[in-house]
């Protein structure tokens, strides 16, 4: 009785074991893969970076920030100055290659470079599909249906994965470094007719509500009130720009990712307002044209 008892034992240890290594085997096997995803999608950005990118998107940034409005450049609009200034993405290339890529995001100093794409009729579509539609599970840079495309929206969201290799919207989350947050203050969206420069105001820790669904941005109360409590800061963590106060008059960008896993996990949001919106060139004609006609 005593040997079997041992026998069962040893069984017993051995099925464990075999259970184990089974396990393990199969948990760095999804890492490999995981890892893999990244790289495939970190490769294929770097194909559309040298096909679309026509020249460097931080000089264009500097442009920007430097342009001491040449003559013939600048178009005085009602409340406004705007300076044409050239757009480094060539959105031809780009929305050859994917109709749905409609804007282009950039964050100096960053890995964040990337196109955003919205797919109608399905919101979910790019988390886990690449730029070029196909199945990924690093996904796409996305915005949903919710949001124009044009950035008109009080608050507009842009969803990002949280990759291990550092590619999507890992970086986001070096926001949280209180150094980084004041060395980085930028955001930069480019779209055929605008390159928008936005200031980042808030960089925090959150839980996983959709925002759109739980706020009615459009309801001017509804979002004072949210802009009150991130500016009061919603957790202790949260980094905050103290000298740049956002009213419901302005329009701001939410940048969101996944941190955490299973059932803790949140989101990490950096939130940044319009500063400056500046038409391309070849674009500033109708902008002009749109202001006469009101």
């Amino acid at each position: 009785m005593q040997e079997k008892n041992k026998s069962g034992k040893k069984t017993g240890w051995k099925v464990v074991f075999i259970i184990s290594m089974i396990a393990i085997a199969a948990g760095l096997g999804f890492t490999a893969w995981y890892l893999y995803q990244g790289y495939l999608a970190e490769q294929a950005m770097k194909d559309v970076q040298e096909a679309v990118v026509e020249e460097s998107v931080v000089s264009v940034v500097s442009e920007v920030e430097e342009n001491d409005g040449a003559e013939g450049e600048e178009a005085e609009l009602p409340g406004n100055i705007y300076t044409a200034v050239e757009n480094p993405i060539d959105f031809a290339a780009l929305q050859a290659i994917n109709p749905e890529l409609y804007a282009w995001i950039q964050i100096k100093d960053t890995n964040i470079s990337y196109p955003i794409a919205q797919k109608a009729g399905d919101d979910e579509f790019y988390l886990h599909h690449d730029m070029y539609g196909e199945s990924r599970y690093a996904g796409c840079i996305y915005t949903e249906e919710c949001n124009a495309k044009d950035f008109s929206d009080p608050v507009t969201v842009i969803y990002g994965h949280n990759m291990k290799n550092g590619s999507m919207f890992q970086n986001v989350v070096k926001f949280r470094d209180r150094a980084f947050f004041d060395q980085h203050p930028d955001v930069y969206i480019y779209t055929p007719d605008a390159v928008r420069r936005y200031q980042i105001f808030a960089a925090y820790t959150y839980d996983d509500r959709h925002l759109m669904k739980s706020f009615d941005f459009t309801d001017r109360a509804v979002y004072e009130q949210y802009l009150a409590d991130v500016q009061q800061g919603l957790d202790m963590s949260a980094n905050l720009r103290a000298d740049r106060t956002v009213t419901a008059d302005d329009k701001i960008i939410t940048l969101s990712t996944c941190v955490g896993s299973g059932e803790s996990t949140q989101r990490y949001l950096v939130q940044a307002v319009l500063a400056e919106q500046n038409p391309t060139i070849g674009y500033e004609e109708m902008v002009l044209a749109d202001s006469t006609a009101q």
